[in-house]
Parts: C-alpha cells; structure tokens; sequence
C-alpha cells in the first residue's frame, strides 16, 4: 500500500519526534517542507515532493528499515500516528513554519547540551535548538552540493 504525502509526513513527525512535544514535532515537519521548497544544491534537484525528502537515501532514520545492518524497528512502516501528527503534517503543507526556524534543512540529536555552531559537513548553520534536536540553516556553501 503506498501511503499519500501527508500519511508519509504524520508517520515521520511521530517516528522521529514523536516525543519532542508540538514544537520539536513542528521543527521536523518544517524541515520536511524546506527541503521540497528549495531551489538550490542537492535537496533543490532531488527532494521536489514529500515523498521523495522522505525517502531520499541516508536522510531520516526512520525512513529506513535497517541501520548499519541491523533491523531498525524504530521506522515510519511502524508509526502510529495520532491526530496531533496528522496536524501538525496539515499545519507544515498548508505552508506553516515554526518561528526562529528559518529556511532549516537539517536537524540532529547531538546527545550533549550544547549544538555544535555548524552542521557536520559546514554547508549548515547553527539556527534553533528544540528538545534534544540542533536544527540547521543552509550556509552559501549548501548552493554547491
């Protein structure tokens, strides 16, 4: 069964976080929805719809059935999402953002209490912490990926 967009972006929001209340729940969908906007580097030629952000390879744990060879129950086939995703999902297509975000296309849990001022490969930078997730503006360097 294929799922629509918005099943897709509620499962996702739930997997990855779920229990990061609506705010971290608002910063994943709204990364979501910034990387099929953009025009520019690699999410500009290749992450044109929901489905393909989603999807596009190494990009979100929880669109992968299997994490360094092992089977990662953790995925969006076994999300249950409530209401509260399908919102929230409604919330990010309809063209919302959360505020102080900006245009973010990357987020991470760094495990530690301070986010690191770039994202890992510099073409990010630091923009919004949200629960346990540092999210990530693109730098000029991103346009050339």
């Amino acid at each position: 069964m294929a799922y629509s967009d918005r099943e897709l972006l509620a499962r996702l929001i739930q997997c990855e976080a779920g229990g990061e209340g609506d705010n971290g729940m608002k910063a994943v969908a709204s990364v979501v929805m910034n990387r099929v906007e953009t025009r520019v580097g690699e999410y500009g030629r290749t992450a044109n719809t929901i489905r393909n952000a989603i999807f596009q390879k190494g990009q979100f744990t929880c669109a992968m059935e299997t994490v360094g060879g092992r089977y990662n129950s953790q995925n969006l086939y076994n999300s249950n999402p409530t209401e509260q995703q399908y919102e929230i999902a409604d919330w990010a297509i309809a063209g919302n953002r959360l505020p102080g975000l900006g245009s973010a296309l990357w987020f991470f849990n760094p495990y530690s209490d301070s986010c690191p001022s770039e994202f890992p490969s510099a073409v990010g930078s630091f923009a919004l912490r949200v629960g346990n997730h540092c999210f990530y503006n693109p730098t000029a360097r991103y346009a050339s990926t």
